[in-house]
């Protein structure tokens, strides 16, 4: 046993204000997430006059009910294409996730039509992709409910054009490693966009809904001349009967579904992935709701990483490794829900002893083939002539080739600062963890902001020195001040996961939860048999 006792005084001024700092941050996050399904729910009347279900009813209606829904992206796109926070709908036309249908995990796409007719926006084409990349690692069939107006032909360019392949190429890459990728034609599905229903292995289109056409009417006639209905050029019945596009045909939006859940229930996924060993577990000694008052919104306030740790894992035990050696690199064992895990966070930069530290428990954890997860709350690499004469550089090269290297599952979560060199070597989005989450309260750069301006300040006087020429002060406060906004703006968590730059955002107390289904999708991951074949299935 090595149950970690807390230090944490709940009734004390620091902990307080950490407390509604982060409570604030979380309130923003909620209703955020609140905003692009109060949109989606205002075309509510116009769904039932045409007999359909809303983009969020489907969605219910095809999760097993009660069960987990882990979202992928419910930031991306705020701030992305304005500048206007009243106006920004994070999650843009695109809601993803894993959960389960029929008892399997599933990655699942449903296009929301319902704001800007599901037209594909920067955020929702990144929402797919990183979807797509996922099902693919993790072994999991995907399913896409799809009802799209196609390309944001108003914010086009042609380098998303070309970049926009890729999804397609992704259903190819899905269908060809054994994993079944379902669609469930709602409504339109236009020019690139009918691949999605074309390069699927099982498709459903919904009568008198359900569209799928290279070229619509208006497209058509302008390129060729030809007049023809939407019915005639992709109807649900034309693709069933004629095309053979559809295996099956739904009536309504509900029977569509239906069909879904039973299609995934046949494949009987779950019969070539072992189930996981239950292994008893007691819940953290201490309450999730006092990580409130742990973090500080100001990341150059430290805080101990071990209160997170003890609020987290089970029984809020764990094994320290090394605990008088590096010691603001805190490295642990511990488990979460039964499943054992590595853990390694932040007391504060990396020092060259913290740097060998974690790639030698990083090599262990891969020896002892075991999850590893990050606590992302550095300001990086330590620099100055002691440092670099005990050979910082070396040392961090270590640490960064084992993260990169390491073969067992990784989970980062972004839960403080992460500056410079040290998100590299804290297992950052660049070294393609299964999973990057961030907490609202993160802040990410090369360095801060002020840093920056002060860096650049000095080069100034240095290039001025050397000409033998007078700096210009006003010029250089200007600079600064620039400099400043620019790089503190981009900063803050809402910025990044907003600019794609995570895979969610969670409230920080639903950090357990997050970490056990995590774990365990990377479990069934690398327990799972699949049977690859060469080229996908194709359509016939």
């Amino acid at each position: 046993m090595a149950v970690f006792k807390s230090k944490i005084i709940p009734s004390s001024d620091t902990f307080k204000a950490n407390h509604a700092g982060i409570s604030a941050l979380v309130e923003k996050l909620q209703a955020l997430n609140a905003r692009a399904p109060a949109m989606s729910a205002s075309r509510k009347e116009r769904f039932e006059k045409r007999g359909q279900l809303l983009p969020r009813e489907r969605l219910a209606r095809l999760l097993d009910p009660g069960m987990p829904w882990f979202e992928i992206g419910n930031i991306a796109g705020y701030l992305l294409d304005t500048d206007d926070e009243e106006k920004s709908i994070p999650g843009s036309t695109i809601m993803s996730g894993i959960g389960f249908i029929n008892g399997a995990r599933c990655v699942i796409v449903n296009d929301d039509s319902a704001i800007k007719a599901g037209a594909m926006t920067v955020a929702g084409g990144y929402r797919l992709q990183r979807a797509q990349e996922i099902a693919l690692k993790q072994k999991l069939p995907f399913i896409h409910l799809v009802e799209s107006a196609g390309g944001d032909l108003i914010n086009y360019t042609v380098e998303g054009f070309l970049r926009g392949g890729a999804l397609f190429a992704n259903l190819a890459r899905l269908s060809a490693a054994g994993l079944p990728v379902i669609s469930v034609l709602h409504g339109s599905s236009t020019a690139g966009g009918a691949y999605m229903p074309g390069l699927s292995d099982y498709v459903i289109a919904v009568k008198g809904r359900g569209k799928a056409f290279l070229a619509g009417p208006p497209l058509l006639k302008a390129a060729t001349g030809e007049i023809a209905t939407e019915e005639e050029l992709g109807g649900a019945e034309m693709h069933a009967d004629i095309s053979g596009l559809a295996e099956f045909l739904a009536e309504d939006d509900g029977h569509g579904i239906e069909i879904a859940r039973e299609i995934v229930g046949r494949l009987d996924w779950n019969r070539r992935c072992p189930a996981p060993r239950e292994n008893a577990f007691r819940e953290p000694l201490y309450d999730a709701d006092e990580i409130l008052g742990i973090a500080p919104t100001d990341y150059r306030k430290p805080y101990d990483v071990r209160e997170v740790m003890a609020r987290v894992v089970d029984g809020s035990d764990f094994a320290v490794f090394k605990p008088r050696y590096g010691v603001s690199t805190v490295c642990v064992q511990a488990s979460v829900y039964g499943m054992a895990c590595g853990i390694i966070g932040n007391n504060g930069p990396i020092d060259p002893d913290g740097a060998t530290k974690a790639a030698q428990f990083i090599q262990l954890c891969d020896q002892a083939d075991t999850p590893l997860v990050f606590l992302q709350n550095t300001t990086g690499y330590l620099v100055g002539k002691q440092y670099e004469q005990a050979g910082m550089i070396k040392h961090g090269s270590k640490m960064i080739q084992a993260v990169t290297n390491v073969r067992v599952p990784r989970i980062t979560f972004m839960i403080g600062a992460s500056y410079g060199a040290g998100n590299y070597g804290m297992c950052g989005r660049g070294y393609d963890p299964d999973f990057v989450v961030s907490w609202p309260n993160a802040s990410t750069g090369v360095m801060g902001g002020e840093q920056a301006a002060q860096v650049m300040t000095i080069v100034a006087e240095g290039q001025a020195a050397a000409k033998g020429t007078k700096v210009n002060r006003d010029q250089l406060a200007m600079q600064e001040k620039m400099l400043t906004h620019l790089f503190n703006r981009q900063a803050g968590a809402f910025y990044t996961s907003g600019h794609l730059c995570d895979d969610g955002m969670i409230d920080p107390r639903e950090t357990r939860k997050a970490l056990g289904f995590l774990l365990a999708t990377c479990a069934e991951a690398r327990n799972r048999t699949v049977t690859p074949n060469s080229f996908g299935v194709a359509r016939m």
